[in-house]
């Protein structure tokens, strides 16, 4: 094994109050066990901030302040809902977090505390109250991101590897990962590539890998 005591400490887990939050924090869950790692709960709601570029001057101030109080009470329950999913999973190490306004730089900073953030795969595509947040924690922040889909185990890690820059770092960023699963396929065709490329080098920093 090439590298020893890489672990993984915080896995972060955006949730919005949704159905969809007890699937990522399971998700989170499997990823954090091997490590004893913590799994956090950042409640991302949209901010008052969101509603100033339609606000104008021509906004009538009645309708603002409506706006801006619905949009605090939706914060609000949407917060109580995802507290209560964190609550119920069934993990030790587990922590809330609920951002406030400026959102995004305060999940920007979340992520940069984090060793891997976790979305659902409905997020991923653009669907959902997080997709602007999983564009931001992936293209602006470039954090370690995994897109969770239901029964998400680590009997199995299948590696998709051609030697060059992006996939060999996204390689070693997940070591750790690798190095607790079960088993690690990696599946390489330097055959059919015009980069030379050796898949037994990377085979060499993964113990379980086949």
């Amino acid at each position: 094994m090439a590298v020893q005591g890489v672990s993984w400490a915080r896995i972060m887990a955006p949730v919005a109050g949704g159905d969809a939050d007890a699937g990522v924090l399971a998700a989170a869950a499997v990823l954090a066990a091997p490590f004893e790692a913590e799994v956090s709960a950042v409640y991302a709601p949209a901010g008052v901030a969101d509603l100033m570029p339609w606000m104008g001057e021509g906004f009538m101030g009645g309708v603002q302040v409506t706006a801006v109080q619905s949009l605090k009470e939706a914060a609000a329950e949407g917060e109580a809902a995802a507290r209560a999913s964190c609550d119920a999973l069934d993990y030790g190490r587990k922590a809330f977090v609920a951002l406030t306004s400026p959102v995004w730089a305060a999940l920007s900073m979340e992520g940069r505390l984090s060793d891997v953030v976790v979305f659902d795969d409905q997020t991923a595509r653009g669907r959902g109250p997080l997709a602007e947040s999983f564009q931001q924690v992936v293209a602006d922040e470039q954090r370690p991101t995994l897109v969770a889909r239901p029964g998400l185990s680590l009997d199995c890690v299948v590696v998709a590897w051609d030697g060059g820059k992006e996939a060999s770092r996204a390689a070693r960023t997940a070591l750790p990962l690798l190095q607790k699963a079960a088993k690690t396929v990696i599946l390489a065709a330097p055959a059919s590539s015009a980069r030379y490329f050796d898949p037994g080098r990377l085979r060499a920093s993964s113990p379980s890998a086949a």
